[in-house]
């Protein structure tokens, strides 16, 4: 039987961690703190620990606490520039680094680190102040 990344990294504790890392930061940064409302910051680094575990081969708790990710249709109320897609990935990759690779291996953490990118590009729904709106064909 193959372990899945989940098990490889430590499981929960590890995805707990690097919520926790993530959102120590983004209570006072200026670009994506404000998307978040004030009275949800446990729930917010709850439901980033619970994905990232059940994405990763962990157990289902954000299936079975909040319904299927759908990621993209959950952020559309907030604005995600590529600013923001950028400062998100910037904070995780912090957070991401104080993990150390005894707990993650570079092996493991390139494909987070991978995967972590991709998201970021895929939230992206608000085009960059001074963009022209793309042309209707």
């Amino acid at each position: 039987m193959t372990q899945s990344l989940y098990d490889a990294v430590g499981g929960q504790p590890t995805f707990a961690r690097m919520a926790a890392g993530f959102y120590e930061q983004v209570r006072t940064d200026d670009i994506l703190g404000p998307m978040y409302p004030a009275n949800d910051w446990e729930g917010a680094e709850n439901r980033l620990a619970w994905f990232l575990a059940q994405y990763w081969g962990g157990p289902q708790t954000f299936n079975e606490q909040r319904g299927a990710p759908m990621l993209r249709r959950r952020h559309m109320p907030f604005p995600v520039d590529r600013a923001a897609a950028e400062r998100w990935l910037e904070l995780m990759g912090r957070s991401l680094d104080q993990i150390d690779e005894e707990t993650i291996p570079p092996v493991y953490r390139h494909a987070i680190w991978d995967h972590m990118q991709r998201v970021a590009a895929m939230l992206i729904n608000t085009a960059d102040e001074g963009t022209p709106p793309p042309i209707a064909h």
